[in-house]
């Protein structure tokens, strides 16, 4: 890519979900853009950061236009911060994509320094027309960022929020932010993302330590890369470590923004309506899993061989269970206006000797046995308890488990 090309800057704002204007930066060459990318600050930064506007300079430069923008509650955006999380942060990102696909063209290239790292690969599965991820200095999940708040913890948790000293500026942290981040898993997502990866973190990084950037590589599926930023810190506080960041993103991301093909070698397939489409994946344990509107994964734990990447099949058989049961549950209680206002199940599988099962048929050899403990949370009586116990039993699947079932295969 041409590395002098004249470039033009422009001040904008679009919407979030709550109607806030959020004030965004769009860098871009002063001719068509071969791609453009979203960049992600990092937290309680702005967009104004010395980082990102040196790298998004340095790419517009190099014919990638890059839209960066404060989130919620920072720097020129409306909103209080006081009530963002990073959920928020998420759905800030996806505006921000819908805002480049109705006026220049969707984001190709996703780009986050450390939370906003963390924000592009929860927001990447969102974005479909994204072929390629960049984190800086990311943290594996959005809970590392409670360590932050240690000194300020118990005053958060017992009078619902807290002034924060973070960096010599202060913020109001409430509740609602530590429950959101800490209940926050990126691994699985990582893994289903099906994006070209590159990760980016220094070894001397004392914010976001350099075991965030291995584990993030670890759940991240080929292609991936990792590029080490020694002796930067983890503001990228030095122009030159921008400048080669940029120079790197710039070389990596042509062969997958502009071959997109590259970056997804296996498209997601079309299911009709009512199928459920099973794929191997990593010609080991590792399937995906695909309904007309969804995508899974599954596969074996590391103790049996696999990678781990999601449920064992007998997982998802006693979720299927479990789910059906709560769902029929809930709607016979709906139905009779009964108190209830709460369903869980947890089950557990396991083969037993046909011996031990005094009411089986079966009397030699083993037998699957599922065990399903069920709790009613509710103003309910006894009696009811008792009737909706009864109504677990009839659930769809639980009826299919326990009667004759065919199965027929054909080679296709």
């Amino acid at each position: 890519m041409n590395t002098n090309l004249p470039i033009e800057k422009q001040k904008l704002t679009f919407e979030n979900d709550s109607g806030e204007q959020l004030a965004a930066l769009l860098e871009r060459p002063s001719s068509a853009p071969k791609a453009v990318a979203l960049f992600a600050h990092c937290f309680t930064c702005s967009k104004d950061i010395a980082a990102a506007s040196r790298i998004s300079r340095a790419l517009a430069s190099r014919g990638i236009a890059v839209l960066r923008f404060d989130f919620t509650g920072i720097g020129n955006s409306e909103g209080d911060f006081a009530n963002t999380n990073f959920s928020s942060n998420v759905e800030d990102l996806i505006c921000a994509a819908n805002h480049l696909r109705e006026h220049l063209q969707a984001p190709a290239l996703l780009i986050g320094h450390s939370l906003g790292g963390a924000a592009v690969l929860a927001a990447a599965a969102h974005l479909p027309e994204a072929t390629a991820v960049v984190t800086i200095g990311a943290p594996a999940d959005p809970g590392h960022l409670a360590h932050l708040f240690a000194s300020s913890r118990e005053e958060i948790e017992t009078e619902g929020s807290a002034v924060v000293d973070l960096a010599g500026r202060t913020f109001r942290i409430k509740k609602q932010f530590l429950d959101d981040i800490e209940d926050q898993s990126l691994a699985d997502r990582i893994g289903r993302m099906r994006k070209a990866l590159l990760i980016f973190h220094s070894p001397v990084d004392d914010i976001v330590g350099i075991e965030n950037a291995s584990a993030i590589f670890q759940a991240a599926r080929h292609p991936k890369s990792f590029v080490s930023l020694d002796r930067a810190d983890h503001l990228l506080g030095r122009a030159a470590d921008s400048e080669y960041v940029a120079a790197i993103i710039s070389a990596w991301a042509t062969r997958y923004i502009l071959d997109p093909e590259t970056a997804r070698a296996d498209p997601r397939p079309t299911v009709k309506d009512g199928e459920v489409l099973v794929r191997e994946d990593d010609r080991k344990f590792g399937q995906d899993v695909f309904t007309d509107r969804h995508h899974l994964r599954a596969d074996e734990p590391a103790s049996y061989g696999g990678a781990d990447s999601g449920p064992s099949p007998y997982e998802y058989l006693m979720a299927g269970l479990g789910a059906c049961t709560a769902m029929t549950v809930r709607m016979v209680a709906g139905r009779k206006s009964l108190g209830l206002d709460r369903v869980s199940v947890t089950l557990r599988h396991d083969k037993i000797h046909a011996e031990d099962c005094e009411e089986c048929e079966t009397r030699e050899g083993r037998i699957d046995r599922i065990e399903r403990d069920i709790r009613l949370e509710g103003d309910l009586s006894d009696e009811e308890k008792q009737r909706l116990m009864e109504i677990a039993d009839r659930c769809p699947v639980h009826r299919t488990l326990h009667s004759e079932i065919d199965i027929r295969s054909r080679m296709v």
